[in-house]
């Protein structure tokens, strides 16, 4: 079986260690350095990386995570290309489940806050699996969005969400989706169509985890 997780974690270290640690992501205020430093806490820091989805510990993960980000940059792009495997976000039982999206969403990051970039053409098996994901992030990400939306990857399936109202259709690749519905709308490459207001509304919405 495709190991995506481990190839995305590849690519991307090897652009973060052709780029530097100074090159900007498209994450506001992020550079490699502080994207590499996440990476690194999420997989061996627990007691910091609670701090990504409970808000009374965020601030404490990340003063951890700025801590990490001030160490030398080789070992710590080790780090993120080497992850532990007692990790419970990166042992071999869990890496593909935990990481594969986890590492596809920071390996675009980097790639389009550069000059120039372009769309990758991505393997079908790749497509498939984003495509299962993206589905269910959809599900989640828009169930109370204020409208009919139709979430639609040409050529893999369509879902419904939303909570109901004027209908909207979000079309674009699985890839594109999962960058779109994860937050990062003004990179994501899909079409929105629908009534201009709850259109715009959905563009700006706050996405993401």
């Amino acid at each position: 079986m495709p190991r995506y997780a481990r190839s995305e974690r590849q690519a991307l270290t090897d652009l973060m260690s052709k780029l530097g640690p100074d090159a900007p992501t498209i994450n506001e205020g992020w550079t490699v350095r502080d994207l590499a430093a996440h990476l690194v806490v999420r997989e061996r820091r627990p007691d910091a990386a609670a701090g990504l989805v409970l808000a009374p510990l965020r601030d404490r993960g990340e003063r951890i995570r700025r801590q990490v980000a001030a160490s030398d940059w080789a070992h710590l792009l080790d780090q993120v290309r080497h992850p532990p495997v007692w990790s419970p976000m990166s042992n071999p039982l869990t890496d593909e489940l935990a990481n594969m999206m986890e590492f596809f969403i920071h390996h675009e990051d980097v790639r389009r806050a550069q000059p120039q970039w372009q769309p990758r053409q991505l393997p079908a098996e790749l497509d498939q699996a984003l495509w299962r994901r993206s589905s269910t992030l959809a599900r989640m990400a828009l169930r109370r969005f204020p409208a009919q939306l139709t979430v639609v990857a040409p050529g893999h399936g369509e879902v419904a969400t939303g909570r109901g109202g004027e209908p909207l259709r979000l079309v674009g690749a699985p890839g594109e989706l999962i960058l779109f519905l994860s937050g990062r709308q003004r990179v994501a490459q899909v079409e929105v169509d629908g009534a201009p207001g709850p259109a715009d509304r959905l563009r700006g919405a706050k996405l993401g985890f």
